[in-house]
This record gives C-alpha cells, sequence and structure tokens, in this order.
C-alpha cells in the first residue's frame, strides 16, 4: 500500500515539473497554444490522480474499520462475552454435528485449578489460576497456539466456609479487556490491572483495606463490568465504580448488611452486574445476595429496588434484561419477571409473575423472544417470558451449563465436560449433537471467539476449532 502512494506522487512530482517547463517557454509564439493544450491536459490528469488517491485513502481507512470491527467481534473479552449475555453475531453458521469432521481440538495446556472462565482479546487467551493454595496466577497465551506469552502472579487464597468447599477455594472471577488492559478480580477482593502486551502491573485496589471491610466469605466472583472509561464491581459489600486508568475510586454504593450471616458470609456477592436502558434511562443492573436494583451510573444512587427470595442469600444468576423487563432465578426461590416502568416519581419495580421453577449458577440465554434456562434439578427449560409458562423441560443433565449462543442454536457446556449443540426451538427440545471434551469438570464459563472454542477444564484449558 506504501508503494502505491509512493509511485502516485512520484508522478504527480513529474506532471507538475512538466507544467513549470512548459511556462518557461511560454512567450514562444509557437509553443503558446500548444503549451495551454498540454497544461489542460496535465491539469485534468493531476485532478484525477487527487481524486484516485482520495478514493483510495477512503477505501483503506474502510478496509481498516471493518477489519477493526471484526476483531473485536471475534473476542471474547468478558463474562459471557461481547454483550454479557451470551450472545455472538453469527460469523458463520455452526455445523449440524460436533464430530471430528467439524470440531477438532487444536491445544491444551495444564493449568491450576480456577473457575475463572477464559477471555479473548486479539490474538491472546487470558487465564487464571490458584496454585498451592496461596498464590493466584494470570497466563497470557497465544491464542493459535497456546503458547505461553507473560504469566504474572501474587500472594491471593481464601479458604471459603466448609458447606461449600466442595468445589474447592478457588480463584472464580471472570476477568475482562478492552484490549489495552487486562482487569483481574483476586478471590481477596483485589482488583487488579495489567498491561495484555507484558503482563505489567499498572494498578491495583484492595478493597478490603481501602473500605476497611470484611473479606468475602465465598471470596470474590462478580465479573469486572467495564463501560467506555470505567470500572463496576461489585465489592467490599457493595458497588465500586472506578476509572480504569488509574483504579481511582469515583463512587461505592451504599454497603449491605450481612443479617444473620454476618457481613462476610452475607454479604459476599454471586452475582456480575449488567448496564442496561430501562424505563427510558441507562443504569446499572445488579443482583446482591438479598435484593434486585438499578444503579445511576454518575452517582451510585439507587433508582428502584425489591427483595427477591431465595434460600440463604442464593441470588446467583446474572441479570437477564428483556426491554424494561428484569428475569432472574435463584436457588430456593422461584423463577420471577419484574418489570420496571418510569413514573411521576422516578422509576418503580413491579413483579409481573413468578413460578416454582428453580435456578441455580447457570444464567439464561434469551432466543427469538424465549428464554432458556438451565435449572436448579439439572433440567433444561424454555420460558415464555410474557407470562412465565413453561413450554417445555428435559430430563436431568449435569449441575452446570454455560451457554453461547449464534443465532437460533446454543452451544452448551455441561460441568461433566460433555458439549451439546441444540437448535434453540420454542417447541420442543431439539439437540443437533453432543460430544465430550474434556474428561474433568468444567465449571468455567464457555468462551467462543471467531471460529475457535475455549474450554477451562478444572487443570487445563483445551481450544477447539470449527473446520
Amino acid at each position: 500500500m506504501p508503494a502505491f502512494v509512493g509511485v502516485i506522487s512520484i508522478i504527480r512530482v513529474g506532471y507538475r515539473k512538466t507544467s513549470l517547463s512548459q511556462q518557461k517557454h511560454a512567450g514562444n509564439h509557437w509553443a503558446i497554444w500548444p503549451s495551454r493544450l498540454v497544461s489542460r491536459n496535465i491539469i485534468l490528469v493531476h485532478l484525477t490522480i487527487n481524486w484516485l488517491l482520495d478514493m483510495f485513502r477512503y477505501l483503506t481507512i474502510g478496509l481498516l474499520l471493518f477489519a477493526s470491527a471484526d476483531s473485536q467481534a471475534a473476542d471474547w473479552p468478558q463474562w459471557r462475552g461481547p454483550t454479557r449475555d451470551c450472545r455472538i453475531t453469527p460469523q458463520q453458521k455452526w455445523p449440524d454435528s460436533l464430530g471430528a469432521e467439524n470440531l477438532t481440538q487444536s491445544w491444551r495446556i495444564s493449568l491450576g485449578p480456577g473457575y475463572s472462565g477464559p477471555i479473548v482479546s486479539g490474538p491472546r487467551v487470558f487465564v487464571t489460576e490458584t496454585r498451592s493454595k496461596t498464590d493466584e496466577v494470570v497466563r497470557a497465551l497465544d491464542r493459535r497456539t497456546g503458547k505461553e506469552l507473560w504469566k504474572t502472579e501474587w500472594k491471593g487464597a481464601l479458604k471459603v466456609p466448609f458447606f461449600a468447599a466442595k468445589n474447592g477455594s478457588w480463584i472464580r472471577s471472570t476477568p475482562s479487556s478492552d484490549s489495552q488492559n487486562l482487569y483481574v478480580a483476586g478471590i481477596r477482593d483485589v482488583l487488579v490491572s495489567l498491561d495484555v502486551q507484558t503482563g505489567h502491573e499498572n494498578w491495583r485496589v484492595d478493597f478490603v483495606k481501602t473500605f476497611n471491610a470484611a473479606l468475602p466469605g465465598f471470596g470474590t466472583v462478580c465479573s469486572p463490568l467495564l463501560d467506555g472509561e470505567h470500572i463496576y464491581l461489585q465489592a467490599a459489600a457493595s458497588v465500586v465504580k472506578l476509572n480504569k486508568s488509574d483504579g481511582k475510586v469515583i463512587w461505592r454504593s451504599t454497603p449491605e448488611s450481612g443479617g444473620l450471616f454476618g457481613s462476610g458470609l452475607g454479604t459476599s456477592a454471586f452475582s456480575s452486574p449488567v448496564i442496561a436502558t430501562i424505563g427510558r434511562q441507562r443504569q446499572l443492573v445488579v443482583q446482591s445476595r438479598q435484593s434486585l436494583f438499578g444503579l445511576d451510573l454518575e452517582t451510585g444512587d439507587r433508582l428502584w429496588s425489591t427483595d427477591v427470595e431465595a434460600y440463604r442469600g442464593m441470588n446467583i444468576l446474572t441479570p437477564t434484561v428483556i426491554g424494561d423487563s428484569i428475569l432472574t432465578s435463584t436457588y430456593g426461590g422461584g423463577t420471577f419477571l419484574f418489570e420496571v416502568m418510569k413514573s411521576s416519581s422516578g422509576l418503580q419495580i413491579t413483579e409481573r409473575w413468578r413460578t416454582n421453577k428453580q435456578g441455580y449458577m447457570s444464567s439464561p440465554v434469551v432466543i427469538d423472544g424465549r428464554v432458556f434456562l438451565h435449572l436448579r434439578n439439572q433440567r433444561f427449560t424454555c420460558i415464555n417470558p410474557v407470562n412465565g409458562e413453561t413450554n417445555w423441560t428435559t430430563r436431568p443433565f449435569g449441575k452446570y451449563w454455560s451457554m453461547v449462543s449464534n443465532g437460533k442454536r446454543l452451544l452448551a457446556l455441561d460441568q461433566r465436560g460433555e458439549l451439546h449443540l441444540i437448535d434453540a426451538s420454542p417447541v420442543e427440545y431439539r439437540e443437533l449433537s453432543s460430544r465430550r471434551v474434556s474428561e474433568s469438570e468444567t465449571w468455567a464459563h464457555l468462551a467462543a471467539a471467531d471460529r475457535q472454542l475455549f474450554v477451562r477444564e478444572l487443570n487445563a484449558m483445551t481450544a477447539w476449532n470449527w473446520q
């Protein structure tokens, strides 16, 4: 491309020199008429070349912008994907089968245990792990080969209560990336910013020390939410907004009390927030252990709030926004749809319906106006959000599903290491194909980016390619 521009520039200089040479002989009677004709032709050629150069520049800029947009679309930069709802823009139609002729493993690396989902940003994949029950480790891997590009670590470990220790005391939060920096929430309520190219630490905030708060009894689970120049995180028994550039705290919402369980266990958030426009106002939608609420993005003030029934505060799912309504499903409570409406006194929330179906840890996916949800009883169900009626419910599967939707198709990674390809039909459960992709448990969220899938096993990570 630069060579092409250089050739055009030389041609332009040549035409300019010719024009000046002809002007020197303008006094010659016999040269006046042909000189003027040649000059006019040169001017026309000169204008044409300028036009071609401009068009070339515009085309180049357009191609660069298109490539940039395509690159972003091919990332999985945060919890639940690019738009935090498990939906990806269809870049290619998924095959009808997960057989070896369509899906092949490209690499596998061993890791320490961890629950954080992998994220994909540009040419890199980022993963976290807990090592020796004392340290937290962050690795950057080459997306194509799995080669380690850099590694950084810090002291950070926490032993969760005995009744929750069955699945280990490992790092839980999924990092987020804006392509320049990586933001990692450690299990001890610490947020760290790392340079994506080098792993160099830019800054860190220890919320326990900053706010003199109790350690989260179950560890930090919330995954950082990036929005412009800011970060939102459920930490220190509250929600905190920070500057991405330096980690400076902009506001902290009113801390919640722990009730009977105390400030450490009772306020240790299990969910991750989203940003949505509801009731004509863009806001932060948050689910804490006791309630569901909206926060003003500028001030952190509550816009609306409602209690959500759950056993021992097990409100785990990421809020699912459907228009001006929010759906959630809780362990020991049920499935609820709330509607937020604008009134003369502000935003008001109303419960529209509830059912006795209980979610657990798997956040739902919405496709063509239907909610697809994996339940506490390990069954998979399709719900009509208009009235809460169930379209269908399946047999039991594993304890947890993480899902990705591509158009009307779903990929669901079962905690038992099985991958399911599903046609998201409101009429009946239609499984197109299934395949075991791990011999160990897969509690971390599945990541899908372009023609690749990334599966975080308990002690390893594998990359898979669509053929």
